[in-house]
């Protein structure tokens, strides 16, 4: 006798899945990696339980947005990053411990971060233009945790590091990048003595395209005894011959050179010779940010004609600032 089995139950019966009914711990695992961007402008709409899950300040501890959205920027499209940047500030209700920003940035923004985010740990900063000497410092007087502070900008300068030495005295990774150059008559070591003077805790260190000299060199080593890895490539006018050299490979267990490849740098190496036309040594652009991040074609209200809630519905008129089902004064 041929042996039967139990056919399959048709496809109606099987139940469909309802994401809403997820453990809350898997919830929020999977809306971590959405993205600070989808998830303030789409994902927390999906249903309550998303909702509730995205207003949970453990999922804001850190935030890493981008101003980019491919080669065009968020701003130029009519949107309000800065606002967006606050509203995630605030999820967070003062559990923010990493914070990074790329393609925009203020004064104010930073000043947001300071009031709010007092137990903040790393900061890491990417062409931040609206941001001077006198803004970071201000807010270095407010985050006197700070552990990690990584900035590639040309803006920035001696007194910015001072205050931040002065000010975050557990400041163990320091990243003060610029685009660098050739020019021989551009030494500069201030940056440098800045340092050296300030930032004794500093473990890791990496300044590319600083115009330092050997002297300033010598400064950072007599002035950060505790340095394991420093990363000086495209400091042209830093000589690694001779005794300083050696004490370089004695001192530092990670020593990166001023003439060793950039192939794996985060950012656009391209650097002044001083004289010709840019020449890039690298075609890589800025990256470290989740592709969800620079994609969203939803319409909401962080467009810079709207004000109010952090949500509405796409199909509706702009929302300019009422109670609905799903504002931030519901609970």
């Amino acid at each position: 006798m041929a042996s039967s089995s139990t056919p399959p139950p048709p496809a109606e019966a099987i139940d469909a899945r309802n994401w809403a009914e997820l453990p809350r711990d898997v919830t929020a695992m999977i809306l971590k990696k959405v993205g600070v961007m989808d998830l303030l402008q789409s994902a927390q709409k999906v249903c309550m339980a998303w909702r509730s899950v995205s207003k949970d300040p453990d999922m804001w501890r850190s935030i890493h947005m981008s101003g980019y959205v491919g080669e065009d920027m968020w701003d130029e499209m009519g949107y309000d990053v800065e606002k967006m940047a606050t509203h995630a500030i605030d999820r967070s209700c003062g559990q923010l411990v990493e914070f990074s920003i790329k393609g925009f940035g203020s004064n104010e923004l930073l000043d947001y971060i300071g009031e709010r985010a007092s137990q903040l740990r790393r900061l890491h900063i990417i062409y931040p233009w609206g941001i001077s000497d006198d803004g970071l410092s201000e807010t270095a007087k407010k985050l006197p945790l700070l552990e990690e502070l990584h900035i590639f900008s040309g803006s920035l300068s001696k007194e910015a590091l001072l205050n931040v030495g002065r000010c975050c005295p557990h400041l163990k990774s320091l990243k003060f990048n610029i685009r660098g150059s050739r020019a021989p008559y551009m030494e500069y070591d201030d940056e440098a003595l800045a340092i050296a003077e300030t930032m004794p805790g500093l473990h890791h260190l990496q300044l590319l395209g600083n115009n330092l000299t050997d002297d300033g060199l010598k400064a950072i080593l007599d002035g950060c005894p505790n340095l394991e890895s420093l990363d000086l490539r495209h400091c042209f006018n830093v000589n690694l011959g001779g005794s300083l050299g050696e004490r370089c490979s004695e001192q530092i267990k990670y020593l990166r050179q001023p003439y060793d490849s950039t192939d794996d740098c985060e950012f656009d190496m391209t650097f002044y010779n001083g004289y010709d036309d840019d020449y890039s040594l690298d075609d890589d652009y800025p990256s470290g940010f989740s592709e969800i991040d620079l994609m969203s074609d939803v319409v909401d209200e962080y467009f810079e004609w709207s004000g109010g809630s952090d949500v509405f519905e796409p199909d509706s008129k702009p929302y300019f600032g009422d109670d609905d089902d799903y504002g931030d004064d519901d609970d």
